[in-house]
C-alpha cells in the first residue's frame, strides 16, 4: 500500500526558462563573443592562434617586414592547431615505419681521396705531437694543437660526420664533488630474474616472413602494451579499495624510473631475439595513473618470448637509502656558509655528502639497491596486417594522448579520484629524481653538487609536478632505425607534397633573383627545420615584440591568416580533383591531408 501524497507537496514539473528580456544583460552576455569565434574559426582552419611574430630583414635590400610563424606547441591546452598537426606528423612517422620491408638507413658513402688525405694529416699531426710532448718542447705542442683544430675544422667542412679524437684539453674542470672515477656495479644478474638466451643481434630491422598456403608471402608486425606491477587492488574508476596499504612510495619511484625500464626490455629482446627490433610508441597514465607503454613494432615476436623478456627486465636503483626521512619541508636542513655544506638545524653537524654516501654502499658487500622496478604480469600483444583498418585504428590508438598533459589524460571528476591523485602527487614530491634532487636533503644526504639554492621538498624537476604524475621524460619514444627520418624530415615530405599536388616549384625563382652585385640570391629557396641551405643565407631574423610598432594586433594577424588558409584549402582540394581524374599519372595522397595545414 501506498501513502497518499499529502496535499501541496505534489512534484511540480520543472518550467522551461523564460527567454531573457530583450535589451537585458542576460540577453547581452547570451551573445557569442566576437573573439571566440575568430579564435573557433583559427582552430577550424589549423590557423595558429599564438603565432610568434618574427622580423625577416633582407640582408640586400635592407627590407624588413613582419612573418608569423606557428608556436608549434605539442599540447592542445595551449594551441590546439598546432598540437593537432604534431600529432599527424607523429602519425605519419608510426606508419611509414611500422610495415617496411626495407632497410630505412643505407650504408655510409664511402670516403673520397680528399677526406683520406685529410685524415692522413690529422694522423702525422698527431705522431709529431706526441713527439713534442715526449721531448717537453711545450711551444711546438701549441703551435700543433693550432694546427690540430685547423683542419679538425677542415674535416667537418669537407662532409665527415663526428670527430677523429678528443681534444686534446685538461679534463680536471669538474666539480670538487667528483672523484673522476666511474662506479662499477656488478653485472650478475639479480637471483629472483629468470635467466634470458643471449644471441649475436644482426644488423637488420625487417622481421620475419611468411609463406601462406597459396603461395602468397606477408610480413605482419606487431602491438605491445606494458605495464607496472600492481600496488594494491583497485575499483574500476581507478582508485585504491584501501589507500591505507596501497604501496603510493613504489608508485613514485616505479613512475620515476620507468623510462629506464623500458630501455633495459628493448636491450634484453634485441639480445633474446638475435636481431635490431624497431618499435615507436607513446608512455601515458593508466586510470589508477601509473604509466604504461602502447608500441608499435616491426616484424613478429612470438607472445610467450614478449612475457619471459618482460618478466625478465628489471632496473636497479643504487642510490642512498630512503627509508628514513629525516626532515620535512617546513623543517629542512639549512646551509652553512663557512662549511658551505648543509647541516643539521640543530646539531649543525654537516649532513652525509653524496660520495660518502657511494662509498658506503660500495664498501658494503651486502648492500641492496634502493629501488628495483619490474613490470607487471599484464603484457597484451597481438599482430597487425599492413594496410589494414585496423592498423589505422592502432596507430590512432597509440597517439591518443600525445597532445594531452599526463595529468589530463583522465579526469578526475569525484572525490575518492582527487583524494587518490592527491596521495601519489604528496609521494612524489618527497621522492628524489635524480642525483642532484634537492629531495635527497629530506633524507639526510647532500646531493651532488649541492648548493645553497635548493629547496628540499621543493624541487622544480618535471616528475614532482603534478600534470606529469611523475613522467618527466619523453612520452614519444621510437627508436633510431624506425623510418630513417626525424621528425623534421616528414614535416619537409608533407611540404614536398602539398607542393608536387599544387605543380609549385622554386627553382626559377632562385635563378630570377639577383642582386645588384651580380650574385644569386634564396628569395623563394625553403630553408629546412635543421637551417641547412643550398645557397648562402640572406634574411636575418629576429623576435618581435608585441608592443613593435610594425606588429598589428593579434585579431588581425589571425584574420590574415584564416583568409590565406582558406585560399590554400580552396587550391588543395581543387588540385586534388584534378588529380583524381587523372588516374594515369598515378598520384597518390601520401600523407592524408585535405586542408593544406601541412604547409
Amino acid at each position: 500500500m501506498i501513502a497518499a501524497t499529502l496535499p501541496g507537496l505534489e512534484p511540480v514539473a520543472p518550467t522551461p526558462a523564460a527567454a531573457p528580456r530583450p535589451g537585458s544583460r542576460a540577453a547581452r552576455m547570451a551573445l557569442p563573443r566576437s573573439v571566440d569565434v575568430l579564435k573557433q574559426i583559427a582552430i577550424e582552419y589549423g590557423v595558429c592562434v599564438r603565432p610568434l611574430a618574427m622580423r625577416r630583414t633582407d640582408l640586400d635590400t635592407g627590407l624588413t617586414e613582419v612573418i608569423d610563424l606557428p608556436c608549434g606547441a605539442t599540447r592542445e591546452d595551449k594551441c590546439p592547431p598546432c598540437a593537432k598537426k604534431n600529432r599527424r606528423l607523429r602519425q605519419a612517422q608510426i606508419r611509414e615505419g611500422w610495415h617496411r620491408d626495407d632497410e630505412p638507413l643505407p650504408g655510409p658513402q664511402p670516403a673520397t681521396e680528399a677526406q683520406k688525405s685529410l685524415i692522413l694529416f690529422r694522423a702525422h699531426l698527431e705522431f709529431s705531437r706526441d713527439e713534442a710532448s715526449r721531448a717537453a718542447q711545450w711551444d711546438q705542442v701549441e703551435d700543433l694543437d693550432e694546427a690540430i683544430r685547423e683542419v679538425e675544422e677542415a674535416i667537418a667542412a669537407e662532409g665527415l660526420r663526428g670527430r677523429v679524437g678528443p681534444p686534446h684539453t685538461d679534463t680536471d674542470d669538474q666539480g670538487d664533488d667528483d672523484t673522476g672515477r666511474r662506479r662499477k656495479r656488478s653485472t650478475k644478474r639479480r637471483q629472483d630474474a629468470p635467466d634470458l638466451p643471449r644471441r649475436k643481434v644482426e644488423a637488420r630491422t625487417v622481421g620475419r616472413t611468411y609463406t601462406a598456403p597459396d603461395g602468397s608471402t606477408y610480413r605482419p608486425s606487431m602491438w605491445l602494451t606494458l605495464t607496472l606491477d600492481s600496488y594494491g587492488p583497485v575499483r574500476p574508476d581507478g582508485t585504491p579499495v584501501n589507500p591505507d596499504r596501497y604501496d603510493y612510495r613504489r608508485a613514485a619511484w616505479d613512475a620515476v624510473h620507468f623510462p629506464r625500464l623500458l630501455d633495459r626490455f628493448w636491450q634484453n629482446l634485441r639480445r633474446c631475439e638475435g636481431w635490431n627490433v624497431q618499435y615507436a610508441g607513446c608512455v601515458e597514465p593508466q586510470r589508477r595513473l601509473a604509466p604504461h607503454a602502447h608500441f608499435a613494432i616491426r616484424g613478429t615476436i612470438a607472445r610467450d618470448t614478449l612475457r619471459t623478456v618482460a618478466a625478465a627486465t628489471y632496473h636497479q636503483v643504487w642510490w642512498p637509502s630512503v627509508d628514513v626521512q629525516r626532515y620535512t619541508a617546513d623543517r629542512p636542513p639549512v646551509w652553512d656558509e663557512q662549511a658551505a655544506a648543509w647541516v643539521d638545524p640543530d646539531t649543525r653537524h654537516p649532513l652525509t655528502t653524496w660520495n660518502e654516501a657511494l662509498d658506503a654502499i660500495d664498501d658494503d658487500p651486502d648492500a641492496e639497491p634502493a629501488h628495483v622496478v619490474r613490470f607487471g604480469t599484464q603484457v597484451d600483444a597481438r599482430g597487425v596486417m599492413p594496410g589494414t583498418e585496423d592498423a589505422e585504428r592502432t596507430i590512432r590508438y597509440v597517439t591518443k594522448y600525445i597532445t594531452k598533459h599526463t595529468g589530463d589524460c583522465h579526469k578526475a571528476t569525484t572525490d575518492r579520484q582527487r583524494a587518490h591523485l592527491d596521495r601519489l602527487w604528496r609521494a612524489l614530491r618527497v621522492t628524489p629524481c635524480t642525483d642532484r634532487c634537492a629531495n635527497w636533503l629530506l633524507y639526510g644526504v647532500q646531493p651532488r653538487k649541492a648548493t645553497a639554492k635548493l629547496k628540499p621538498g621543493r624541487c622544480k624537476g618535471k616528475v614532482h609536478q603534478r600534470d606529469t604524475l611523475g613522467i618527466g621524460g619523453r612520452r614519444i619514444l621510437i627508436s633510431r632505425d624506425w623510418s630513417g627520418k626525424t621528425l623534421a624530415d616528414h614535416k619537409h615530405d608533407v611540404r614536398a607534397w602539398v607542393r608536387a599536388l599544387l605543380g609549385v616549384t622554386t627553382d626559377s625563382t632562385i635563378a630570377d633573383s639577383t642582386t645588384d652585385s651580380g650574385t644569386a640570391g634564396n628569395l623563394g629557396q625553403l630553408v629546412d627545420d635543421q637551417g641547412a641551405t643550398a645557397e648562402r643565407v640572406r634574411h636575418a631574423w629576429e623576435l618581435a615584440r608585441p608592443d613593435d610598432a610594425d606588429v598589428g594586433p593579434l585579431s588581425f594577424r589571425l584574420m590574415r591568416s584564416i583568409s590565406e588558409r582558406a585560399r590554400w584549402r580552396t587550391e588543395l582540394l581543387a588540385a586534388k580533383d584534378r588529380a583524381a581524374q587523372r588516374p594515369e599519372d598515378g598520384s597518390t595522397n601520401g600523407q592524408g591531408s585535405t586542408t593544406g595545414e601541412g604547409q
